[in-house]
């Protein structure tokens, strides 16, 4: 089978709709909103949906990994965001290098889990 994809746009919920919208704009995601209980967040040609909807067992099992062309400027510029002292369950983990490459992670309000990371070149 060939596959012939275009984009490729996880869903993800939200404990509290509004404090996640705020949360991925502070991030640097562009929203474009869709109906009021959806969004598209976007950077880039990559983007993904956020909707107003919360089952605790998904969201704490939900990671998503995005590729970022230098993890160090990127976590520096993560750091400078202060989202921790900005978002009660926010939290940032700081650069981990493994034998692919290095990555941090981000916890979004509600609990998603986020790799930012670099592939060894």
């Amino acid at each position: 089978m060939e596959h012939k994809g275009i984009s490729l746009r996880p869903f993800i919920g939200a404990k509290d709709y509004e404090v996640s919208r705020s949360f991925y704009r502070d991030l640097g995601f562009e929203e474009i909103v869709l109906s009021a209980d959806m969004s598209v967040f976007k950077s880039g040609s990559l983007a993904f949906y956020l909707q107003k909807y919360y089952l605790k067992d998904w969201i704490d099992n939900t990671m998503l990994f995005m590729e970022v062309d230098d993890v160090e400027r990127f976590y520096k510029e993560l750091i400078g965001l202060n989202l921790p002292d900005k978002y009660e369950g926010a939290r940032v983990t700081p650069i981990r290098t493994e034998s692919w490459g290095k990555e941090c992670f981000v916890h979004d309000p509600s609990g998603v889990l986020w790799h930012f990371g670099e592939f060894a070149k």
